[in-house]
């Protein structure tokens, strides 16, 4: 037997099983067994190439095995920056195949839903308000990674997204959009009301900013019940920083040291300015200045640098530290909202070029492929489900009924409250009022 048959015997074996990385160490083992057969006999040959053969059994199947268990990726370059805090030390997550795949699963149908949402909302099957996630799937998912249905979470009107990672499914999402009775809010909050009280998310809200108070009363709440290891996330975006309620919110919380963390998405543009020409300090991770509170700002395209990130939060502001902003740079492929062309503000290349280097999906999907947890056609595969479950959403929405007229009067008040003022729900005119349904 040659030494050039060993030679490619090996880095054969190994490129074919197990990628470039395991041929360049299968070259190695040949070269191994020609420095130790050079002098020798052919039986000593033959038992160098079995001895040899089983290292390389051992290589790969401890490989595979491994895999199987967990891969070590790193984050993307400075992921997190810190402001008066020591910040997750982390360079890297222990991942495995399971995990990885689930969270593609969760971004990519995110960004189908959204797509479908932004077709119905052309068709007129969506109307009013409707605001779109995409580009930012990496926030919603990495966040619920890491969190539990103890943390509460409380966010402003793009919602869809931390509906579904919250627990809910795209069928209730998509009725819900559309205005029907099998909606998640009953067809009757749409795309900025959407609530699933237990898994205690406390909705989208319509007015900005006025959300973040609500966090911090559900962090009051959170330590007034004795809630153990639980924290509140009150979410809003860049445009809403300059708020006020933000900083008697966040007063409020660093007074009583409560576990609540102020979470910004700073998807650059606001309601349509860029925070260069809305903010004089644009570093919405240090906002919390005014009340030593502490903050992070993380790479919001990396959705394992988010988890991360957001475990290392949770674990401060539960250990007694009081509250934390944090801030998720990310990005919003759409306008503000469906009325918005986006492009006003910004140009077409410039969408273009965060597709085509930033995009969370795709770094994910990249990662996946790269570190062997999946093959292109099992994720086209998974893909293709993912479209089908959407499509059959679509169907099912716009097939389920409008609510009837009687949900006028529902989940406003308790009749039984109201029987002294003849249980009215005030209208325009007194005399036109509707009797509470008793």
């Amino acid at each position: 037997m040659t030494f050039s048959v060993v030679y490619n015997f090996f880095f054969f074996f190994f490129q074919a099983e197990d990628g470039i990385r395991d041929a360049q160490e299968s070259r190695g083992l040949g070269d191994v067994y020609k420095r130790q057969v050079s002098t020798q006999s052919t039986g000593d040959q033959l038992n160098v190439l079995m001895a040899l053969s089983r290292i390389a059994h051992h290589t790969l199947g401890s490989r595979i095995a491994t895999r199987a268990l967990s891969t070590t990726i790193p984050f993307q370059e400075s992921a997190f920056t810190t402001h008066e805090c020591d910040g997750p030390s982390a360079t890297s997550m222990d991942v495995s195949k399971e995990e990885m795949m689930k969270w593609y699963r969760e971004m990519f149908a995110i960004r189908r839903m959204e797509i479908a949402s932004d077709t119905m909302y052309k068709q007129r099957q969506i109307r009013g308000f409707c605001h779109l996630y995409d580009g930012q799937e990496a926030v919603a998912v990495g966040m619920e990674s890491a969190t539990t249905q103890e943390d509460h979470y409380v966010t402003a009107y793009r919602d869809h997204a931390h509906q579904y990672v919250r627990g809910d499914s795209i069928k209730r999402i998509m009725a819900e959009l559309t205005g029907r009775i099998t909606g998640c809010s009953k067809g009757k909050g749409g795309s900025m009301h959407m609530y699933k009280v237990d898994s205690n998310f406390y909705g989208g809200n319509g007015i900005v900013g006025a959300q973040i108070p609500i966090g911090a009363g559900l962090a009051l709440a959170i330590k007034y019940k004795k809630t153990e290891n639980a924290c509140a996330f009150g979410l809003y975006g860049d445009g809403a920083s300059n708020q006020g309620q933000f900083f008697e919110a966040l007063n409020m919380a660093a007074l009583w040291k409560l576990p609540f963390i102020a979470l910004c998405e700073n998807n650059n543009f606001a309601m349509g300015t860029s925070t260069a020409r809305h903010a004089a300090m644009d570093e919405f991770y240090k906002r919390g200045n005014t009340c030593a509170v502490p903050g992070l700002r993380v790479d919001g395209m990396d959705m394992l640098a988010v988890k991360e990130a957001t475990a290392w939060a949770k674990e401060y502001v539960t250990s007694g530290n009081g509250p934390l902003v944090m801030e998720m740079m990310t990005y919003r492929y759409h306008g503000h909202s469906m009325s918005d062309p986006g492009i006003t503000y910004r140009s077409r290349d410039d969408v273009n070029e965060v597709r085509k280097t930033r995009d969370p999906i795709e770094l994910h999907k990249q990662r996946l492929i790269e570190y062997g947890f999946a093959e292109k056609d099992e994720i086209k595969a998974l893909e293709k489900d993912v479209r089908a479950e959407v499509q059959e959403a679509m169907e099912f929405a716009l097939s389920s009924a409008e609510p009837p007229m009687e949900e006028l009067y529902s989940d406003i008040y308790d009749p039984e409250g109201y029987k002294a003022c003849g249980n009215k729900i005030r209208a325009v005119e007194l005399q036109d009022s509707p009797t509470v349904m008793a």
